[in-house]
């Protein structure tokens, strides 16, 4: 059941068969894509979201039939006067800056490692935020997938309600072609494979951390990568091509983590070893390129150069970006 106007009052609606295991927030924004995550951390926060009588976080998995509490939503037409004014010219000229490629349907940043998409009780500068360069209300562009903060690469935006919930079904649907380049410790053996190692989400806040579980225990996740060795310098380290085939928080660096080549530069899931050879690099790990269906017809590719921080892991690797194949999955497919 779908609801395409913001409702006025409080409903209860129901999750679909089709839509078991679906998060939160992602089953909002299939519903209303013009709510931010912000929006909707702030309505499961003050407890105006309820699951089944119960309170909710945005990351919290539904299941099919499990009754929704759902707030009056914000009309997509009106400013929320409590929304922070609008950012400054140069901040709206630095977010220009970070177009690799806009149409009528959708915007894709190359965003910098160190950049947050999302604002938080310690973070004001973010990508949500300088989304405003764009307008406010319908025609504000919107977020469908997310990067961690320390992670460069391509972030793909969607213009207007409906483009977004293209897109944003896309990344739902697992359609999206993800590939990742990173610099890992050691040499992977096989060159090429898939990880298929259920995560658990243990800590809280700045000391959450990804760790590999049983796919029984309750609260994993089930999540897959596939791999493949690009390039190695000597026994020390290698570039690597991954691939997620599912979204969950650090997984292609818990992934890396758990088969013993963590990703140089993560102070989260790295060891003694990487961080003696990580040395002054920031995180190896930049989002290469992505592929999916245009919302409006054909295909999208998008790729985006290395940033300072993946220059300078290359440069001391003697890595060459123009040895890589543009798509090293090709006919790779899900273990299931």
């Amino acid at each position: 059941m779908t609801d395409a106007a913001p409702p006025r009052e409080v409903k209860t609606l129901y999750v679909a068969e089709a839509e078991d295991g679906i998060r939160l927030d992602r089953w909002f924004k299939r519903r209303w894509p013009h709510l931010s995550h912000i929006q909707i951390e702030k309505l499961a926060r003050s407890g105006q979201i309820r699951v089944d009588g119960s309170r909710a976080k945005p990351q919290d998995r539904l299941t099919a039939g499990a009754a929704v509490r759902v707030p009056p939503i914000p009309d997509p037409r009106v400013r929320d006067p409590a929304d922070k004014p609008r950012i400054s010219d140069r901040d709206a000229a630095y977010a220009k800056s970070l177009v690799l490629y806009e149409d009528d349907l959708v915007i894709a940043l190359n965003k910098p490692a160190g950049l947050a998409v999302q604002g938080g009780t310690k973070t004001t500068k973010h990508v949500d935020r300088l989304l405003s360069a764009w307008g406010e209300g319908m025609d504000r562009p919107r977020l469908v997938h997310r990067l961690d903060r320390d992670t460069s690469g391509v972030l793909l935006l969607g213009k207007g309600p409906e483009a977004a919930k293209r897109l944003a079904g896309a990344f739902a649907r697992r359609q999206a072609k993800k590939t990742y380049w990173a610099i890992v410790i050691g040499n992977p053996k096989p060159a090429a494979g898939q990880i298929d190692l259920a995560l658990k989400k243990s800590g809280i806040n700045d000391f959450e951390i990804m760790r590999p579980a049983d796919p029984k225990e309750h609260g994993a996740e089930p999540a897959e990568t596939a791999y493949v060795m690009l390039s190695r310098a000597a026994h020390r380290a290698a570039w690597m091509a991954l691939r997620p085939f599912t979204g969950r928080t650090h997984q292609l660096r818990a992934h890396m983590a758990a088969i013993g080549h963590p990703i140089l530069g993560d102070p989260k899931y790295g060891t003694p070893e990487s961080a003696e050879l990580s040395g002054p690099l920031k995180l190896q790990l930049h989002a290469r390129r992505i592929e999916l269906d245009h919302p409006g017809g054909g295909k999208l590719i998008v790729e985006a150069p290395l940033g300072p921080e993946m220059k300078a892991g290359f440069a001391h690797f003697g890595f060459s970006e123009d040895e890589a194949d543009p798509d090293p999955f090709h006919g790779v497919k899900r273990m299931r």
